[in-house]
């Protein structure tokens, strides 16, 4: 009996002492487009770098092109927890924050040294947060580059798009733009795009360069005009119970990583928007069409409205602070 009580004393004794093995985190990473785009391209290096520097601790699984959920359903996703990473358009967030309208509004931003500088800044820091109260936290803003419009006519200027469907994200702002010019918004998920396109159900798109390359739009689309009217800003979004709930020494490197990335991710966005511009314009399958000053002033005189339309759910101040960066 002694020596059983001595064995049972040696086995908690060791219990005790034994190191907590803590178990692997997996962070499911969930998005649309293809691994090609700067967002795929971003998604992967985060993987890799996490899987490189905490490895053993923290695992990232990659699911891009809509493989798991669309941009509407991953923010559902993310608050059930079934994947805590995602990076959905800025635009997706308007039932949640009406504040990132304000990347929506046509010519608002110059360009995109004007973007990186807002993101960069005070307001857009802030506006990281704005979703909170609905539980999600913004980690990051990824670009993707300045948008143009496509049709099956030529858009030289605004009536050209009268009647004309177009397809929007899911945005109240995106919609009065195009109600602006008299043409038809219509809500549509960008996995359905290309097939509307294709078979007529829309008449056009507005889009980045490396999108309408990646996802072929340029094949099923016979004019392209370069306006550089809006931007698309990608907000690299988790559960906030989640990220907060993470050991502080992961998530202080987690967020050094994401950082390094996004430093990169904007870096090739500006890359690929030039060579996919490129490669659209030598494809011979569309007309790229460069707006003159004259045009775009009608565009811009046409679209400006949608401004004062969106101010006060939007913020002056953060209007303002984007027009600071204008330089």
């Amino acid at each position: 009996m002694k020596a059983r009580w001595l064995g049972f004393l040696a086995m908690g004794a060791f219990l005790i002492a034994a190191p907590v093995v803590q178990a692997e985190i997996t962070i499911k990473f969930s998005h649309v487009v293809s691994e090609d785009t700067p967002k795929g391209k971003g998604a992967n290096m985060f993987r890799d770098k996490v899987a490189e520097r905490l490895g053993g601790k923290v695992k990232v699984e990659v699911f891009p092109s809509s493989q798991l959920y669309n941009d509407k359903d991953v923010l559902k996703a993310l608050l059930r927890n079934d994947v805590q990473l995602a990076a959905p358009s800025l635009s997706k967030f308007g039932r949640f924050t009406k504040k990132y309208g304000v990347f929506d509004l046509p010519f608002l931003f110059k360009n995109t040294d004007s973007v990186q500088c807002f993101t960069e800044g005070e307001k857009g820091k802030e506006l990281l947060k704005a979703a909170g109260n609905k539980g999600y936290l913004g980690l990051a803003y990824w670009m993707n580059g300045m948008k143009q419009i496509s049709a099956n006519k030529p858009l030289g200027v605004p009536s050209d798009a009268k009647d004309q469907k177009f397809r929007v994200m899911s945005s109240d702002v995106l919609v009065a733009q195009f109600e602006a010019i008299e043409a038809n918004p219509q809500k549509m998920a960008f996995s359905e795009v290309y097939n509307a396109l294709q078979t007529g159900v829309i008449d056009g798109q507005e889009n980045t360069w490396s999108n309408m390359y990646t996802k072929k739009f340029f094949e099923v689309q016979k004019n392209i005009s370069e306006s550089n009217h809006g931007v698309l800003e990608y907000l690299v979004v988790t559960n906030s119970k989640f990220w907060n709930g993470l050991p502080d020494d992961i998530r202080a490197e987690l967020d050094k990583i994401l950082a390094e990335v996004t430093v990169e991710v904007n870096k090739l966005a500006l890359e690929k928007a030039a060579a996919d511009r490129k490669k659209i314009v030598e494809s011979g399958k569309t007309t790229v069409t460069v707006l003159t000053e004259e045009q775009l002033e009608q565009w811009r005189k046409a679209m400006q409205p949608v401004w004062s339309k969106f101010e006060d759910e939007i913020g002056k101040d953060t209007i303002d602070a984007v027009l600071a960066c204008n330089k």
